[in-house]
């Protein structure tokens, strides 16, 4: 029997497993890491170390013989410039928590008009587009920027160390605004000539798509065999969704993990302030999507603060706090903040603290200021069909119960919730026509439904969330300020 190998390049770690060809996971692998934050509003990567170096390590964890094809997502979109040595010049920028290119959204966005960017691309510029941290890397670089370099994402650097190829799949281009046309999803060659000359683009794919082989060299290092498929994947959240099966108009996944993240399937493309429309995984699809900035590192910083008390012991506490963990109020803005607010100047809040609150109030306050972000976006989404629950914070239910609770709206949860890992598997499977194109491995395990005794108390909390980033958004920006 042949076998898939996913592998899903993540902020917090990397993860592979092995699956035969009808959904079986038979071995897992992973390696941690983090990001680096050298300077306030910069989150960066070593790629040779944090996503070719971990990819590395897991492959060989994983046994990569009798494999039948490769599948690589990755957190996203990121921008890394190399050479055709493929060796980075730098570290990687990451995804939207990278907020640097402020001053060149402004520029861009000044330059080809707000209005038209959405039009065309789908969304506004934020720090989540590529095009202004390319714009950042030309200013820093000077006169040695060079617009005939290569420059990936993370995924899609690993695909080029294993087959040599430069390619981009429709959904990561669709990110990298404002040089990519929604509409017509292809390359937006006039804007991407007006705002970085000359700039070098790679071949676009879709997801499942087989891009390549893996090459001598990559063979010997990942213990792959030489000439092994490699399909294209795509940004991590989007391989996590196929994962679930939201493949159909109306599905929405919500992504509990590092950011708190949605993509809804649409059945034509749309423009919707706020929200990012882009190009989905399956040909010609498309999706609406958000994120937020920080969520579950949230929960980590807290359990660092105080003082590294087993996580267990913390959701024990917090279980017990009430709803509306007695009158704490937390904006969960810790590294800025995407959607709904798109303000890399935004800062955490916790409003509302006596003496009488402990750390278990401040973790239930934690996922109650997240869950109120979650029905801000979702308010602004409108009506899902379907909502299904994936990512490592779905694991022991507080969370997705809470989010339940204050948003009031069922989820779903798969039995299956590996991740973008097991998606990219099901990507690698299609890509070589191993399975049908309409494979669909998920299973679901349960449903989370609103607690109608909780109402009452979140929509006050709801109401306090929304009231108070307006009302500290100015002293906020100036404590930013001072800090950067």
């Amino acid at each position: 029997m042949s076998f898939v190998i996913g592998v899903d390049i993540g902020t917090g770690s990397t993860k592979a497993v092995r699956c035969t060809l009808d959904g079986e996971v038979v071995a897992v692998a992973r390696r941690d890491h983090a990001p680096s934050l050298p300077r306030p509003g910069w989150a960066e990567m070593d790629p040779e170390r944090d996503w070719w170096g971990d990819v590395v390590e897991v492959l060989a964890e994983l046994d990569p013989t009798d494999v039948a094809a490769v599948c690589v997502s990755g957190l996203g979109p990121c921008v890394v410039q190399t050479g055709d040595d493929l060796r980075p010049r730098r570290p990687a920028i990451l995804y939207g928590v990278d907020t640097r290119s402020t001053r060149e959204i402004a520029e861009i966005t000044e330059q080809l008009g707000a209005d038209a960017i959405l039009e065309r691309c789908g969304k506004d510029l934020s720090s989540q587009a590529i095009g202004p941290k390319l714009a950042w890397l030309r200013r820093d670089a000077g006169d040695a920027w060079r617009p005939q370099d290569r420059w990936f994402s993370a995924h899609t650097y690993v695909v080029a160390r294993l087959t040599g190829e430069w390619v981009l799949d429709h959904h990561t281009a669709s990110q990298c605004d404002p040089f990519y046309d929604i509409h017509r999803q292809d390359w937006a060659a006039d804007w991407v000539e007006q705002v970085l000359p000359g700039l070098a683009l790679p071949r676009l794919v879709w997801p499942a798509d087989q891009v390549g082989t893996v090459r001598r060299e990559a063979a010997a290092q990942t213990g792959l065999a030489e000439g092994t498929p490699v399909v294209a994947g795509t940004v991590d959240a989007w391989a996590e969704a196929f994962s679930v099966g939201v493949r159909r108009p109306g599905d929405l996944m919500l992504m509990y993990g590092s950011t708190m993240f949605f993509v809804q399937v649409l059945a034509a493309p749309t423009s919707v302030r706020g929200l990012w429309t882009t190009s989905g995984v399956e040909p010609g699809s498309h999706t609406l999507a958000a994120g937020m900035a920080t969520s579950g590192t949230v929960t980590t910083w807290l359990q660092a603060l105080t003082g590294g008390v087993p996580f267990d012991t913390l959701l024990q506490e917090a279980a017990a706090v009430p709803a509306g963990s007695e009158g704490l109020v937390l904006l969960p803005y810790f590294s800025g903040e995407r959607t709904p607010v798109y303000d890399p100047l935004a800062r955490g809040v916790i409003a509302g603290l006596t003496l009488r609150h402990g750390r278990g109030h401040l973790l239930r306050a934690t996922y109650e200021g997240i869950a109120c972000g979650v029905r801000q976006i979702l308010d602004v989404f409108g009506t899902a069909e379907r909502i299904v629950a994936v990512g490592g914070g779905t694991q022991g239910g507080l969370w997705t119960q809470i989010v339940s609770d204050v948003a009031g709206v069922r989820q779903t949860v798969p039995q299956q919730t590996i991740g973008a890992s097991y998606g990219d598997a099901l990507l690698a499977a299609i890509g070589v026509g191993a399975v049908p194109p309409d494979t669909d491995w998920t299973r679901p395990d349960h449903v989370v439904v609103p607690d109608p005794a909780t109402a009452a108390a979140y929509d006050t909390l709801f109401e306090a969330y929304t009231e108070l980033y307006p009302v500290t958004r100015g002293l906020v920006h100036r404590l930013a300020s001072a800090g950067d």
